[in-house]
């Protein structure tokens, strides 16, 4: 686990490297002799607290934090200062100024210790919880708010991202009446980077879908030209991603898809249960990589599953994963449930030594009733 980083501000040449030398022992630290020579160590690497004093040469710690707060990437360093002035006023002046803590010296070195440990745990949990919100925030973006409501169709959707998730994503869009399309991918990574840029992928797909359903059904077609952008964007180049596109008739039962890397759907039927077997590879690792349309159809009294990767990695009690083959055996005990996604992964945790998924888990199921 990285070490927090901390940067000593003190004119006083004992003292700084006093601190430097008992406080490397728990941190990364980094000293300045003034405010000045603090801000070229900052433009070089933010730390994660400042231990600054007052009363410096060329610029005092006062003039130092005022130009920190003026720039969003280092306005929230939590501060803490060190002076020789006891008086009130300048005790109150930092606490206006948004100094974190403020200790006079002379000072126990373990009093100081305890004070950051406290203030680097409160930095801690509020970032939690920042990220937290984030990725919630994210997560509703990537999923929608409304199913496709078809006769003698049913259309459930279940998503249930661990704490601030990963790069999970689901979307539909019905560009001629009666046919959809739907995009269910995963953007390799985890936590808020992976949501952002899946964030931005899908709006690639979207795009993408919008531009070119006017000239082709293909999802095969529309894969390729969303791997095309993808590498073409600077931006986007070091994302790599696992993408199903599948267009449903339900008029005619027909089911085309494309699948680039993502896990492989699976067939639930009366007849028996099959996983629907042909994949090409992920998005971003080839500019000219080429993909397959697959075509199925939809027997009565069947049912599509797709999902992400967290349901299959699940752990269950022998050690082992769920895998497809897991997906083989229980995916048959949800058809005709009530509630089939429920069913799915209620066996799943049944069969599990924890009564929680440890991944992020979206599960999409469609079944033709009649």
């Amino acid at each position: 686990m990285a070490r927090y980083s901390i940067l000593v501000v003190e004119d006083e040449h004992t003292l700084r490297r006093l601190l430097e030398y008992r406080l490397s022992k728990q941190y990364h630290v980094r000293t300045a002799a003034n405010g000045e020579e603090a801000l070229e160590r900052i433009n070089e690497e933010i730390p994660d607290l400042i231990i600054s004093d007052i009363m410096m040469p060329k610029m005092d710690g006062f003039a130092l934090q005022a130009e920190l707060q003026q720039h969003k990437d280092t306005r929230a360093i939590p501060f803490i200062f060190l002076t020789a002035k006891a008086d009130e006023q300048s005790r109150l002046k930092g606490m206006r100024t948004g100094v974190d803590d403020y200790i006079t010296k002379p000072f126990d070195i373990e009093q100081l210790l305890s004070r950051i440990d406290r203030l680097l745990e409160r930095t801690k949990i509020f970032q939690e919880q920042l990220d937290a919100r984030i990725g919630q925030d994210f997560s509703r973006k990537l999923m929608p708010k409304t199913l496709p409501q078809v006769q003698n169709y049913r259309v459930v959707f279940h998503n249930s991202p661990l704490e601030h998730g990963g790069g999970d994503l689901f979307d539909w869009t019905e560009p001629e009446p009666g046919v959809f399309f739907f995009t269910i991918g995963d953007v390799m990574g985890k936590g808020l980077q992976a949501k952002f840029y899946a964030f931005s992928f899908l709006a690639y797909v979207r795009t993408t879908l919008h531009a070119m359903l006017q000239d082709s059904k293909s999802p095969a077609e529309l894969m390729r030209r969303v791997n095309r952008v993808l590498m073409q964007d600077e931006f986007m180049q070091e994302t790599f991603a696992s993408l199903l596109i599948m267009r449903w008739d339900p008029a005619t039962h027909q089911i085309t898809y494309a699948n680039a890397g993502h896990c492989r759907p699976v067939l639930v039927a009366p007849q028996g249960t099959e996983v629907v077997a042909y994949s090409d590879m992920v998005l971003g690792l080839d500019m000219n990589a080429e993909f397959q349309d697959t075509n199925l159809t939809m027997p009565p009294g069947s049912a599509l599953l797709t999902y992400t990767d967290g349901l299959i990695e699940q752990h269950l009690i022998g050690g082992q994963m769920v895998g497809e083959q897991g997906i083989l055996d229980m995916a048959p005990r949800a058809l005709g449930s009530h509630e089939p996604i429920d069913a799915l992964l209620n066996t799943v945790l049944q069969r599990s030594p924890e009564n929680e998924f440890s991944d992020d888990i979206l599960v999409f199921w469609l079944e033709r009733q009649v």
